[in-house]
């Protein structure tokens, strides 16, 4: 039986087919509905066009301000990153970057095999800031580099704005976010776009958070991540922990788009839980900021210079849960053909100039086709490795050693690629005895406890008048506490004896300085604090 449908007559046939596909070139040619085709959200995490979750870990590099640090891309890439975010100028309040320049930008991170962050800074604190910029201008010079963005899907990520609202009224961030993201849609956009919070990116009054659905459902392509910058706002675990979960718990895409760790006049981050959480939920983080900062405590690398990395470059880099153990480069580069073989394995190292807490070591240069860019040296413990320098070069001091202590090392070569070579063989150090006496002082407390357990915090103090360089921290809980992890050194238990190694990052106490110890313990239904302490075999003062 033939359906009324097939007795329509011919030319109305025709013409309801002329308009059908008509109406099917329209919607193909819409920009708004132009499909995520490389780097896009599913699921409320970020992947790759294969399929693969892409977890970011990398730096914030002020481009725009040090337009001649050309080499930094490189640099950031041999220390472990897989991403940079970079900053970039509309012209609204600092010097354009022309397309030429961000054309440039994105081919160095690519030869450097690193996802980029493109994003605006002008919009810095619009409402509080008068010089700062607006989403929808910055939406502008996005659509402006149109032809320099297209096709890049599967490298770069466009960040907006950067916190584009002060602390006035941040409840208007949410309708122009939205108008810009629509805006950059309806001009063809495909990309994985990037919001920042307000508050100065920091969302303390939450309207980031109770708005991110509205803003996600706004995105007609999905393809929406949100970035949180964590600074002294963020300085318990508590509040971390809670504002991270509550987006992964919708299944809202979020990283960590900026975060300090250094204390400063506004309070004193806690990046260990930042970057612990960011671990454990397998979210992105990218610390601020590689060098060139007005106060340059935030300093990754001092004066652009990757073999001196601050205290705070050492922790983002070669820290707990850094960059170096967590990164993994983008699939895209090793699955587009480019170079994917690694270095060979470096020599042997040696070992000389040993003293109670450093050691040299010198190894024979491994080879590669393209070129070795840099080395890491480990320290070895059974199967876990824990990198304690990165050199250019092919010998390195390592420093904060503990004395009397038997310590092994090995060295991994890198290429201008990101690959990375087998471990060379093994060399075995035990460090001279006695550390140098030292006055010190601790200060311990409970910062947070529940049934069954809690978190703490050491501050380790150096009373005397000249530097610790390598330390071991003991002490004795008095109840049945143990350590169930720890983040500024390495902690091992034994009944109620705890001993802590320093980590590289805190090896090094200033006369009249200190470091900060953090932890998490188990413990039974009291959990009374422990009442003396030891620094390399030396009582300390307990306050």
């Amino acid at each position: 039986m033939r359906s009324r449908t097939a007795s329509v007559p011919r030319v109305a046939g025709v013409a309801a087919a002329l308009l059908g596909l008509l109406l099917s070139l329209l919607s193909f040619s819409t920009p708004a509905q132009a499909a995520a085709t490389g780097l896009r959200i599913e699921n409320g995490r970020l992947v790759e066009a294969s399929g693969n979750d892409f977890v970011m870990r990398g730096v914030n590099h002020a481009h725009t301000w040090y337009p001649g640090e050309t080499q930094s891309l490189a640099d950031v890439k041999s220390l472990g990153s897989n991403t940079v975010r970079v900053v970039l100028s509309d012209g609204h309040r600092w010097t354009k970057n022309s397309a030429q320049d961000v054309a440039s930008v994105i081919a160095r991170c690519k030869a450097n095999r690193l996802i980029c962050v493109l994003e605006v800074h002008d919009t810095t604190g619009y409402g509080e800031e008068s010089a700062a910029g607006t989403l929808d201008h910055a939406a502008d010079y996005w659509i402006g580099l149109k032809e320099v963005l297209a096709g890049q899907e599967d490298y770069v990520i466009i960040n907006i704005g950067n916190e584009p609202w002060g602390n006035t009224n941040p409840a208007g961030w949410t309708n122009p976010t939205i108008a810009a993201v629509k805006k950059l849609r309806n001009a063809g956009f495909a990309h994985t776009i990037m919001v920042d919070a307000p508050n100065w990116g920091q969302d303390w009054q939450g309207v980031m958070r109770a708005n991110a659905k509205s803003v996600y459902d706004a995105d007609p392509t999905g393809n929406l991540i949100f970035s949180i910058h964590m600074y002294s706002v963020y300085d318990t675990a508590q509040e971390i922990t809670d504002y991270l979960n509550a987006f992964v718990n919708a299944k809202l895409p979020i990283l960590i788009g900026e975060f300090g760790g250094p204390a400063d006049q506004y309070g004193d981050p806690d990046e260990d839980t930042m970057m612990a959480v960011a671990q454990q939920l397998r979210l992105g983080y990218l610390a601020w900021s590689w060098s060139g900062n007005t106060d340059p405590i935030l300093d990754l690398a001092i004066e652009f210079d990757r073999t001196r990395l601050s205290s705070w470059g050492q922790r983002v880099f070669n820290g707990a849960n850094g960059i170096a153990a967590t990164s993994k480069e983008a699939t895209v580069f090793s699955s587009g053909g480019g170079d994917t073989t690694p270095p060979t394995a470096p020599g042997t190292p040696t070992a000389s100039e040993v003293t109670s807490s450093s050691v040299k070591l010198a190894w024979s240069a491994a080879t590669d086709a393209t070129g070795v860019t840099g080395y890491d040296v480990v320290r070895v413990s059974g199967a876990t490795e824990t990198t304690a320098t990165t050199t250019t070069g092919t010998s390195a001091t390592v420093t904060g050693l503990s004395p009397s202590t038997s310590h092994t090392f090995a060295v991994y070569a890198r290429d201008a690629a990101g690959n990375k070579s087998p471990r060379s063989a093994t060399v075995t150090v035990t460090t001279s005895p006695g550390g140098s006496p030292s006055a010190c002082g601790v200060g311990y407390r409970v910062t947070s406890s529940w049934p069954g357990g809690f978190q703490g915090e050491i501050v380790l103090r150096n009373t005397g008048t000249s530097a610790i360089n390598g330390w071991t921290l003991r002490w004795a809980f008095p109840d049945s506490q143990r350590v169930t992890n720890l983040w500024g050194g390495t902690a091992t238990q034994s009944g109620s004896a705890v001993s802590v190694a320093a980590a590289s990052y805190t090896a090094t106490i200033p006369a009249a300085g200190s470091v900060t110890l953090g932890f998490t313990a188990t413990r039974g239904s009291a959990n009374p604090s422990p009442t003396a302490f030891t620094l390399n075999g030396n009582a300390c003062s307990v306050s």
